[in-house]
């Protein structure tokens, strides 16, 4: 089977990595993504697709830095330049609501399309609701990563019967540290955007009991922001940003605690990488937080609180307050490359299946 693969936004994220796994993952199944259209794409995103082997082709120029806000909105100029793209192909999947929007405008009828949504839709580049709803009757099947993405497939008309939990790949659960790392240590990983809360995590810093040595692993617009933050705050010596790094897992492997401080989750890889790694995570209660770290796996806190987040720190690295591991590395191994793969495998052979 070959599939074509659309995303809104090519970058370092979650959600495309999640896209790039499952290609690579889909692979044993004799599915081969052949290419990966992006509407906007970053330099450091082209080649996190090339080094999973994906041949890929931007609607934007990465390298002029020129942002239309394709995850988000109904550009019909992407919609035309998809259009020759997807020729050939037996199934398309469309990461992002700006993909599966452009896509369902121009697919044949005889390709199955296969739409997933990896946050909450918010619409923060004008409301698309319309054009979802249109677009709704052409999907075969929809991946909602998070109880709000289900919630507004939902909301646009799409039945159950199409609807299917999203599941991302996670990789470094046999992450072993890297030699020279601080002990104790907590950890974060991820973007430094607000949605993740890397600003809370810093102003906890500042209120814990003792000083801890921390490494924000990860990159993003709140880069400059989070730096300019850890020095006013005096946290230099002990606050270290790493950057973005392909295996962050070798960071949080052995550490004393692992931080997921969000605003917004529809489901953490980073939290999966701790949980997996035995590491005591602790993760703001907020949208899809609460499942993952449900049941013991870990500790949850009030969002928007960096109170309550120093004071569970502090809980964890006295041991007043430090979950059983064994919980959340039986979860997180549900998530391997394979596992999540077979999944897909399975719903991508019916579509074609119907659509045939």
């Amino acid at each position: 089977m070959d599939v074509i693969r659309v995303i809104g936004v090519l970058e370092q994220g979650g959600g495309q990595l999640s896209a790039l796994r499952l290609s690579v993952g889909l692979r044993a199944h004799g599915i081969n993504t052949v290419r990966l259209l992006a509407g906007d794409a970053t330099p450091g995103g082209v080649a996190l697709a090339r080094r999973y082997g994906v041949e890929v082709e931007t609607f934007v120029d990465p390298e002029r830095a020129e942002y239309r806000g394709l995850q988000w909105r109904d550009d019909p100029d992407f919609a035309d330049w998809l259009a020759p793209r997807l020729a050939g192909a037996d199934l398309v999947h469309a990461h992002m609501a700006g993909a599966w929007i452009a896509a369902a405008a121009v697919i044949g009828s005889d390709v199955a399309l296969i739409a997933s949504e990896h946050n909450a839709v918010t619409w923060p580049c004008g409301d698309f609701t319309s054009s979802a709803v249109a677009a709704a009757s052409r999907v075969d099947a929809f991946f909602a990563h998070g109880p709000a993405a289900h919630k507004f497939a939902v909301s646009i008309g799409l039945p159950e019967a199409v609807l299917h939990e999203g599941r991302s790949a996670v990789e470094g659960l046999d992450a072993t540290p890297l030699p020279g790392l601080a002990t104790p240590r907590l950890t974060f990983t991820g973007r430094l955007h607000t949605e993740k809360g890397p600003d809370l995590l810093v102003e906890a810093l500042a209120r814990l009991q003792a000083p801890l040595c921390a490494y924000l692993v990860g990159d993003g617009p709140a880069s400059a922001q989070v730096t300019e933050q850890v020095h006013a705050l005096g946290l230099s010596a002990s606050v270290r940003l790493v950057g973005w790094l392909y295996e962050p897992g070798r960071y949080v492997a052995g550490s004393s605690v692992h931080v997921v401080p969000s605003r917004e989750e529809a489901w953490s890889q980073s939290a999966v990488i701790g949980l997996g790694l035995g590491v005591p995570v602790i993760g703001t209660a907020v949208e899809g937080l609460p499942l993952t770290l449900g049941e013991g796996r870990g500790v949850l806190v009030s969002p928007e609180d960096p109170g309550a987040l120093a004071a569970a720190i502090d809980a964890v690295l006295d041991g007043s307050s430090r979950p059983d591991p064994a919980p959340g590395r039986a979860y997180a191994g549900q998530f391997t490359i394979t596992s999540v793969a077979a999944g897909y495998a399975r719903v991508y052979t019916a579509a074609v299946a119907r659509r045939s």
